[in-house]
């Protein structure tokens, strides 16, 4: 936990201040803020499944501290880059860094966690990466005052202290990999898409909420948005049990419900105290659905594939950023802000469906055939062979 918040309030502060700088120092436009920013996720998608593999044959470790030393590297690199280009190549090495390091520090959070407790271990990881997030922004805001250079010495420093304290993360259990191993591990797939689709309705409202309170009259929806993040905060901390408790079943069930009503409510009452009471089912709906979609992917992947497992879970954070806000954003062009809550609601309740109709399929461990054994003369076999 102390190596991811060092690590995540690095990464939330590049937030709102790399877009700024594509504007104030490369004098960049919207388009190349976008490139700039997105392309981070690229590498980070790409690499999430490789860095998988080599955490189960390598150790969680190796991942940890390599992860925050290259994103360390990559954001000193932002100090020297005059030109776009310059500035995307930093950023894809930043996203190779991220890969790692996100994919070392959760399965080594799972693997000191018993059984009956992983759940609750993902509760206490998220409190990290979300606390993080949630004070990196206004650090960054507060150190870009001082120049972007010092705000990059003092990233990449915090990016060094998670690389030192990663040290200390135990390696974990190692195996040999078969070299015929799937790109992606398929006990985490299903999971995925259901955190794929639940995290939608989040995107639509912290994406366009901002724009639409405008709209209405309201200026600044900051202080929505801080009681979202109190909500997550002390949902997963006080109630770091609700998964393993409910089983990832009930919880993603009540999570999907509630970031599907969430935005709903937005859509069908529009209006400023809507806003207002969406953030509370959002917020427990959120704080649930990674913790519990996160112990049904524990709960099925083999030990020799935890790390891979994670990596392929994780994939589906950077496809939901990517192609969640672009399809909300296609439907409120085509509608009106309203109609784009519609549709993130729409989406969780697919999501719902997906979850219902694949219950029986979800955090279901997939073992290989093991042939009979003849016990006692032919014909007769071993029925615990099975």
């Amino acid at each position: 936990m102390l190596a991811a918040f060092a690590y995540f309030v690095a990464l939330g502060a590049l937030i709102p201040t790399v877009p700024r700088y594509v504007e104030d120092e490369l004098g960049g436009g919207g388009v190349q803020v976008g490139v700039g920013v997105g392309s981070l996720a690229v590498t980070a998608a790409l690499l999430r499944p490789w860095t998988g593999r080599i955490g189960d044959t390598r150790g969680r470790r190796v991942l940890a501290v390599s992860g925050a030393t290259v994103v360390g590297v990559s954001i000193l690199l932002y100090a020297v880059a005059t030109e776009l280009w310059m500035l995307v190549l930093a950023r894809l090495l930043t996203g190779a860094g991220e890969a790692a390091m996100f994919v070392g520090v959760a399965t080594a959070a799972q693997d000191l966690a018993p059984d009956h407790r992983r759940g609750e271990a993902a509760s206490y990881f998220s409190v990290a990466l979300y606390g993080g997030l949630a004070v990196g922004p206004p650090i960054g805001e507060s150190l870009v005052t001082h120049g972007f250079t010092t705000l990059w010495i003092a990233l990449a420093a915090c990016c060094g202290c998670a690389a030192i304290i990663s040290l200390w993360i135990p390696r974990g259990r190692t195996v040999a990999v078969a070299p015929h191993r799937n790109f992606l591990q398929r006990d985490a797939l299903l999971p995925g898409v259901i955190l794929f689709l639940g995290l939608i309705p989040f995107i639509a409202f912290s994406s366009f909420v901002p724009l639409f309170a405008e709209d209405l009259g309201q200026e600044s929806v900051g202080a929505v948005f801080g009681l979202y993040a109190g909500l997550v905060l002390v949902v997963r901390i006080v109630g770091a049990r609700l998964p393993d408790r409910l089983g990832w079943r009930r919880g993603s069930t009540m999570a999907l419900c509630g970031v599907g009503f969430g935005v709903g409510l937005v859509a069908v009452w529009a209006s400023v105290p809507a806003i207002w009471l969406a953030a509370v089912p959002l917020g427990i709906g959120m704080s649930l659905l990674y913790p519990s979609l996160f112990t049904a992917v524990m709960g099925a992947a083999p030990e020799s594939e935890r790390s891979h497992a994670v990596g392929t879970f994780s994939v589906f954070f950077d496809l939901s950023s990517g192609f969640g806000a672009t399809l909300i954003g296609a439907a409120v062009s085509l509608t009106s802000y309203r109609g784009g809550f519609a549709v993130a609601a729409a989406i969780a309740g697919v999501g719902l469906g997906a979850q219902w109709l694949l219950r029986d399929r979800i955090g279901v461990r997939h073992l290989a055939c093991v042939p009979d054994v003849a016990v006692g003369g032919a014909g007769s076999a071993d029925p615990s062979a099975a």
